[in-house]
C-alpha cells in the first residue's frame, strides 16, 4: 500500500511510483502509523572519479596577439548601416500604381484623363529608372500595373467622352 503525501491518495498497486492524480511521488506508511513514511525513490548512486583525459602539464605557448585590422572600415556606399541592403527606391512606381487604381474609380467623369494619363507617364519613368540602375530603383511590376491602368482608363475616358456627346 503506498500513499500520495500531497492528494492523501491510497494505492494498492505496490508498481505505482507517482499519483495519478497530482503525479506526486508515492510513500510507503511504516507500520500501521500515519505520520511516518518510508521512501520508496532508488538511492543515490555515487561514481567513480572522472577519467583525466587532457593532462594538465603541456607546453604552454604564448597567446596569439588579436591585431583589429576590421576597426575603422566602412561598408561600401551601396550598402545601409552594419552591412544590410537598402531597399530601393519605389516612391515613382507606387504614385504610378495609386494614380491607376484612382482613374478605375473616375473612369466615367474624365478622371482618366486626369489621373489615367499621368499614371502612365509616371510609370513609364518608373520602368525606365527601375531598368537602367535595379540597385537603387525598384517596384518594376507596380510601374507596368500603373501604366496598364494608367493606358486603360485614358482610353476608356476618351471613348466615355467621344461616345458621350454623339448620343
Amino acid at each position: 500500500m503506498k500513499k500520495c503525501l500531497k492528494c492523501g491518495q491510497s494505492y494498492s498497486d505496490d508498481t505505482l511510483n507517482f499519483c495519478l492524480n497530482d503525479g506526486e511521488l508515492l510513500v510507503r506508511p511504516i507500520g500501521d502509523s500515519a505520520t511516518r513514511f518510508e521512501d520508496d525513490s532508488p538511492p543515490t548512486l555515487v561514481m567513480n572519479e572522472p577519467r583525466v583525459t587532457n593532462p594538465i602539464d603541456w607546453a604552454q605557448s604564448p597567446p596569439v596577439r588579436w591585431e583589429n585590422q576590421a576597426i575603422g572600415t566602412t561598408p561600401p556606399a551601396h550598402l545601409g548601416i552594419a552591412g544590410y541592403g537598402q531597399s530601393p527606391n519605389t516612391t515613382l512606381p507606387t504614385i504610378s500604381l495609386i494614380l491607376g487604381i484612382i482613374s478605375c474609380f473616375l473612369v466615367c467623369c474624365a478622371g482618366g484623363i486626369w489621373l489615367g494619363l499621368p499614371a502612365a507617364i509616371v510609370g513609364y519613368i518608373a520602368l525606365k529608372g527601375v531598368e537602367s540602375n535595379p540597385t537603387i530603383y525598384g517596384g518594376r511590376g507596380m510601374a507596368i500595373g500603373g501604366m496598364v491602368l494608367g493606358i486603360v482608363t485614358f482610353l476608356a475616358s476618351v471613348f466615355f467622352l467621344i461616345f458621350g456627346q454623339l448620343s
